[in-house]
């Protein structure tokens, strides 16, 4: 796709319908610009915390855990990370 953009009065860039339309750009979104030596690269960025936060009390909900019992869990699984991966090999 090639289109071509104007720069307006304080720097006002406007997306065309087109693309705002095939990727989902809505008013307030936030979008990362790239300076990769004179060529920018534009590109939607997701908001990922609220999403996860969503999706991890969607499946907190569908298995009947309690948030107590949800982070312990997750307490025991980065204690055995660390114990795997971090920890000193007590043999040496």
């Amino acid at each position: 796709m090639d289109l071509t953009i104007q720069v307006r009065q304080r720097g006002t860039l406007t997306l065309p319908a087109e693309l705002r339309e095939r990727y989902g750009i809505q008013t307030g979104d936030i979008l990362r610009l790239v300076d990769l030596d004179g060529v920018l690269v534009l590109t939607p960025m997701s908001p990922m915390v609220p999403e996860l936060a969503r999706e991890i009390e969607k499946t907190r909900l569908e298995t009947g855990l309690t948030i107590e019992e949800l982070l312990a869990g997750i307490r025991e699984q980065r204690e055995r990370y660390y114990a795997e991966n971090y920890a000193s090999d007590k043999s040496e």
